[in-house]
């Protein structure tokens, strides 16, 4: 019923867009990335940052908060010629953990297509894209692009990127590596789903590709509408060394591995001071039976589910907008999101309804200059064997550039 509302909203949304001129303005977003890709000059520079603050509420016990200088992050790109030009994004979280997010390089074949290959983003959702603090609200971005598309997934690949402008389509398709399966250990769990799969880059190994894509069209006004799709299986270190000829063997590594078929719908409408987004995701995760019996800590066996489902619905409002001598903004918004890493699951497995959540979050985003925000909001969190919310007050500072 949820999903179906979800997806109601979604429709209504573009059903209003339609009846608008045809000449009302179209909406295509660009990441730090992508704006890095499209400056002139041979080096350019650009980053993002955030630094939170997180309380806990609970009337009956008192709970530290947490202050944390989140991410600092810095763009380096270079343009060899106006053809071939290569864009790097180098993290530091909390403080004293380095991370390389983005490193790759990209050719103008012709007007419409990019070859890229490197370290790339998977092209899934809105949020794995546009992560920069500016360009959400909320203090943490949404818990389904931790639980279900694991924020920030990058893999080396290589693939196609462009714009279609003469029908408003922005594309992306990808061969990537895959996530860690399998390691020695099991990488994978109902708990936290895909996430602790993320290779990263950092000396991975593949022993299958996969593929990724996305389609944004953009030719309606003020409306984005975005299609993901990512496909494969995972890896596993059981293959390496294998006899092609072992069948035994072989068998065995199969048990290591899932087929992960992963689907996203989203949209982003922006207009008269008023933003709606909205975001689905689906997964199906075959094998899990096989995977979980194998990957068993003694008589307990793993809980990947076999399949996990995420969505999100969020309305937000500048009320400064007819104020013409306040150049900020002061939006208010709130977003409702659900998500379940056991929606489906197999075998022995029982569901735990501890992974089926909902979530309330409203605040507001006070950006007080193009590229800096100041963010407040309260998270009510709970799952399905609770009966009160856990909430979470939390505040932030953001800045893009």
């Amino acid at each position: 019923m949820k999903t179906t509302l979800f997806l109601s909203l979604l429709l209504g949304i573009s059903i209003t867009t339609f009846a608008q001129k045809a000449d009302s303005v179209t909406f295509r977003y660009e990441n730090s990335a992508e704006r890095l890709l499209n400056t002139n000059g041979k080096l350019v520079i650009g980053g993002y940052g955030e630094v939170h603050y997180h309380q806990p509420l609970n009337s009956k016990v008192r709970s530290n908060g947490s202050m944390d200088v989140h991410r600092m992050v810095m763009l380096l790109g270079y343009n060899f010629n106006e053809r071939t030009q290569f864009v790097s994004e180098i993290e530091y979280e909390h403080v004293k953990e380095v991370y390389v997010e983005q490193a790759f390089l990209q050719y103008k074949i012709n007007r419409y297509i990019n070859l890229r290959a490197g370290l790339m983003l998977t092209p899934m959702g809105i949020i794995n894209e546009y992560h920069e603090p500016t360009t959400f609200h909320g203090v943490e971005r949404p818990l389904i692009d931790g639980k279900i598309s694991p924020t920030t997934w990058r893999e080396i690949g290589v693939g196609f990127s462009g714009n279609i402008l003469p029908y408003s389509l922005k594309y992306q398709a990808y061969v990537m590596n895959g996530f860690n399966g399998f390691s020695g250990t099991a990488k994978l769990n109902g708990s936290s789903g895909l996430r602790s799969g993320r290779q990263r880059g950092a000396e991975s190994y593949i022993s299958s590709p996969n593929f990724a894509a996305r389609v944004e069209y953009y030719g309606i006004g003020h409306l984005n509408l975005g299609l993901s799709g990512y496909f494969g299986n995972t890896q596993s270190t059981k293959y390496n060394g294998i006899d092609k000829d072992n069948k035994a063997a072989l068998k065995s590594a199969d048990s290591t591995v899932v087929g992960i078929s992963m689907i996203g719908l989203d949209g982003r409408f922006n207009s008269a001071g008023f933003e709606f987004r909205g975001q689905l995701y689906y997964t199906a995760i075959a094998n899990t039976d096989q995977y979980n019996k194998y990957t068993a800590t003694g008589t307990k066996l793993n809980d990947l589910g076999s399949s996990m489902i995420g969505y999100y619905a969020e309305a937000s409002y500048n009320v400064l907008r007819n104020f013409d001598s306040i150049k900020n903004e002061l939006i208010p918004f709130v977003r409702y999101e659900a998500y379940n890493t056991h929606n489906t699951v197999d075998g022995s497995i029982v569901k735990n309804k501890a992974y089926n959540n909902h979530a309330i979050t409203t605040g507001l985003t006070w950006r007080i200059a193009k590229g800096a925000v100041i963010k407040a909001d309260l998270q009510m969190v709970k799952s399905e064997l609770d009966s009160k919310y856990t909430k979470v007050l939390s505040t932030g500072v953001g800045v893009t550039f």
